[in-house]
């Protein structure tokens, strides 16, 4: 009489455990989420997923994909997605729209397609997986975010910074910079070490990411300083969300290790046009003036850079 041998249950499982990790495997990596991902342009390594329906890119605030790029219309283009096809429309754009380097109105997007919109901007048509969607995340947070405090970093922000002061410069439009570190850092390094002294901007990073619009862009221009760009925001308005921020971090508790840490910000605010600036550069060195003014004169408080040459 032939034997069975004891452990053919067990291959039996295994095998079977095999095939369904496979079907699982493929069913999760189906390439079937169509994104737009940004090659070139302020906004590179940013992706947009498309959805069933209408999406419209521009630089618009309303619509769902706004790149900041001044040679794009405020709503420049529209991809529709239609069963299993994406097409992409030219919205009568000033600049027009390119599919792989020709001219069109409108176009099927196959998967890989070059987009050029702008003066500056390239993007890429690709359908991605959930493992592609997540890697693509991570690497776009990476080379955009500081490590620490996930604000944007310093690279990102002087980048946005330029653009934007282009931006203002050329439509006349206002645009504030708020510049803010933490009053007595080093101390706070030197009393309860520089773990607490992390913790310390990791949660006001979160407390002023909540604080700041979706709009803005908050970043970490260096050690305890941070930076808020606000697009269309005049001074006075800039030194309102300046204060409000000085009070949300005044009004928390900083506790770590059961021990509760002072923390305070010192704030400086200046503006496009009451500033002159040409380079990001130039505005940060005015906004970084009223900031050390404002730590000369007490800390905790918010100073607005106010032009030098008034008109009488």
């Amino acid at each position: 009489m032939k034997s069975i041998p004891p452990d053919a249950d067990v291959e039996d499982t295994r095998v079977a455990n095999i095939n369904e990790l496979q079907q699982e495997l493929r069913a999760r990596s189906q390439r079937d989420r169509a994104y737009l991902i940004v090659l070139a342009g302020s906004n590179v390594g940013e992706m947009f997923r498309i959805e069933p329906g209408e999406c419209v890119i521009g630089r618009a605030q309303t619509v769902q994909v706004r790149l900041l790029d001044d040679g794009i219309s405020r709503k420049h283009a529209r991809v529709v997605q239609i069963g299993d096809k994406v097409y992409i429309e030219d919205l009568q754009s000033s600049n027009g729209t390119y599919l792989n380097g020709e001219p069109i109105q409108t176009a099927e997007l196959k998967d890989g397609d070059k987009i050029r919109i702008g003066s500056t901007t390239v993007l890429k048509f690709s359908y991605h997986d959930q493992l592609d969607e997540s890697f693509q995340q991570q690497m776009y947070d990476a080379a955009l975010r500081d490590a620490l405090t996930r604000a944007f970093n310093k690279k990102y922000f002087l980048d946005r910074l330029e653009t934007e002061i282009a931006y203002a410069r050329r439509h006349q439009q206002p645009l504030s910079l708020v510049m803010f570190d933490v009053d007595f850092f080093k101390r706070v390094n030197d009393t309860y070490g520089h773990i607490a002294g992390d913790y310390v901007l990791a949660r006001l990073a979160r407390l002023a990411a909540t604080t700041v619009r979706t709009e803005d862009v908050f970043a970490r221009y260096g050690g305890e300083e941070f930076g808020v760009i606000c697009r269309g925001v005049g001074l006075m308005n800039a030194g309102v969300l300046a204060e409000r921020l000085r009070t949300t971090i005044a009004g928390n508790t900083f506790e770590h290790e059961g021990q509760r840490l002072p923390v305070t910000i010192s704030i400086g605010v200046a503006a496009y046009p009451e500033i002159d600036a040409k380079t990001a550069l130039e505005l940060i060195a005015a906004a970084d003036e009223a900031l050390y003014e404002a730590k000369r004169t007490g800390r905790n408080r918010v100073l607005l850079r106010q032009p030098t040459n008034r008109a009488p």
